[in-house]
């Protein structure tokens, strides 16, 4: 059985062990998914941040933050999500994404972006219709999902955890 919960102080380092697993593969990824995880926490830009525990072990993640962008103040955004890779495809990703956003919706927050699959995400409500922008990211993969009827326009900046400074790209 695999529990949905908040993450606590200890689960920290499975959390980074988890993210560098489930990304390890992906041919979308840089490999900085667990070091963003890192960073947000750091930050205090951790919004919610839940994990599937399954058995003592946790086996999945996912974090939510806030937009650093004057513009897209009160909207989140979702991201990374991770799930350790035998177990994708399974329902565990679908869980998280379902409470994390019934959790973010009881914060005070306009709606949520992503980056992410269309195919995935439309799932869950998210649409993109062109009107965010993220430097040359194809705005297909950047969605957002309203909780209040309006729409983000404009360049969006996620939380800074997502540009690190030079010096902390050389960090192990």
């Amino acid at each position: 059985m695999t529990l949905i919960r908040s993450e606590t102080a200890d689960d920290a380092d499975q959390i980074h062990k988890l993210t560098d697993l489930a990304f390890a593969e992906a041919p979308y990824s840089d490999g900085t998914e667990a070091d963003i995880v890192r960073r947000l926490r750091a930050d205090g830009d951790l919004m919610i941040s839940l994990v599937a525990d399954r058995e003592t072990s946790l086996v999945g993640h996912i974090a939510f933050s806030p937009l650093a962008s004057p513009d897209h103040r009160g909207w989140a955004c979702l991201g990374p999500v991770s799930v350790l890779p035998d177990l994708q495809g399974h329902g565990i990703g679908r869980r998280l994404i379902e409470e994390g956003l019934a959790l973010l919706r009881g914060h005070d927050v306009k709606g949520c972006v992503l980056l992410g699959s269309p195919e995935l995400y439309g799932r869950f409500g998210f649409r993109s219709t062109g009107s965010i922008t993220h430097g040359d990211l194809p705005v297909e993969y950047l969605q957002y999902l309203s909780f209040d009827g309006s729409e983000p326009k404009g360049e969006i900046a996620f939380a800074p955890a997502f540009t690190p400074a030079a010096e902390d790209a050389s960090e192990p």
